[in-house]
């Protein structure tokens, strides 16, 4: 069955960038541009190049840098904006311009003092003044997940008569349902006039940890492109978490959805990110955390141990992790001792097992984990005679 290329749009550099104490510096930014090129991300958000003259020249350099993604830069519906990061651009092999205004009633009310109409005639000059510059705009429809789905319509219908290429559709404040983010992307795939000129695009935000569902809803109804960050890092709670997309993508065929992503280079990619950010994954983390392969249940030990595919739905080698691990602690039975008594050289019989798995118990219950020099030492503290193999 063919697939559907669900693009991806990274925003690791932009989006992600904006966690407190995250702040990259211009090399870092390249080293991480290089692997996103690399890893398969289709477009790359720079930055916001007007934001500070430190921004603007990372995105300089990683227009320069980058040989296969589309390099994008943020702005605001201001001409000035738009001028600074098209100037930006210029050296990008496939250029693009992120622009757009609040579309919700909180926004049009307390963030611009305006109206419906004046919003639409904003985002049309912005997105109009844009395509004077590069011929790939992408327009936002700032908390979109909070616009009435029919003012919406009027919205995107405008812009892309306008000459907008691709309609982001933020759930700024990750509020949305999955069924209601869904709906709304089919609202507008069955209401706007002109919407095949266009790409749908999902950029869902955390703050009900929901991001991925949303944005997996929205891809089903229609949407083409996903936003996304590596580890999922951005404002408050985070953005859609790129590594859970693409292998949710790959894990369900039926879906007929694929992206371009070399999954193999996503754990690197994730310690990569994590390490130039100072932003710790969390342990138990989906995909790339430290536990995601990790088994310390005797009951999921022993389905691992004699097939991987009892309890874990991906290989690891497929996310680039080279094994799982069985990790013995007191709640580990007799399987996982054996197994990891035999990786360390001690092959033991049914008798000796039962004798060492006693042992075994008292040491896993004064530690939180039993390493490989702590079986030796269990084995040693045995009466039973066993050889190393």
């Amino acid at each position: 069955m063919s697939k559907d290329k669900v693009q991806i749009f990274d925003t690791t550099l932009r989006d992600g960038e904006q966690v407190p104490g995250c702040k990259l510096d211009a090399e870092q930014k390249l080293v991480i541009a290089e692997r996103l090129d690399n890893l398969g991300v289709d477009i790359i958000e720079a930055g916001f190049p007007i934001s500070s003259p430190g921004d603007f020249n990372s995105v300089l350099e990683i227009a320069k840098l980058v040989k296969n993604a589309i390099v994008c830069g943020l702005t605001r519906a201001v001409k000035k904006d738009i001028e600074v990061a098209a100037e930006a651009l210029k050296p990008a092999l496939r250029p693009r311009i992120h622009t757009g205004i609040g579309t919700s009633d909180s926004h049009i009310k307390y963030k611009f003092n305006s109206n419906k109409d004046a919003i639409i005639e904003r985002a049309v000059e912005a997105v109009s003044y844009a395509k004077t510059f590069v011929e790939d705009v992408e327009f936002y429809a700032e908390d979109a997940g909070r616009t009435d789905n029919v003012f919406l319509a009027r919205v995107c219908e405008a812009v892309v008569a306008a000459g907008a290429t691709v309609l982001n559709i933020p759930d700024t404040t990750g509020y949305c349902l999955p069924e209601e983010y869904g709906a709304k992307m089919k609202f507008l795939k069955e209401n706007v006039k002109g919407i095949h000129k266009a790409v749908l695009s999902c950029h869902c935000h955390n703050d009900l940890g929901l991001a991925t569902a949303n944005s997996i809803a929205g891809v089903v109804n229609g949407a083409r492109q996903i936003e996304c960050t590596i580890n999922g890092i951005g404002e408050r709670a985070g953005n859609t978490s790129l590594e859970e997309v693409v292998m949710i993508l790959r894990q369900h065929p039926s879906l007929g959805l694929d992206t371009n992503i070399n999954s193999k280079l996503l754990y690197d990619t994730s310690q990569m990110v994590s390490q130039k950010m100072g932003m710790m994954v969390q342990p138990n983390k989906a995909i790339v955390g430290a536990n995601a392969f990790a088994h310390s249940s005797g009951i999921h030990q022993d389905g691992v141990i004699k097939n991987r595919e009892t309890y874990e739905i991906i290989d690891p080698a497929d996310v680039g992790v080279n094994e799982s691990s069985i990790v013995l602690t007191a709640r580990s039975g007799r399987a996982a001792l054996a197994y990891r008594a035999k990786i360390v050289g001690y092959e033991l019989t049914k008798l000796q097992l039962d004798t060492v798995y006693q042992e075994f118990l008292k040491f896993a219950d004064r530690k939180k984990e039993i390493m490989d020099e702590d079986i030796h030492e269990i084995i040693a503290a045995t009466d039973v005679a066993i050889e190393k193999v």
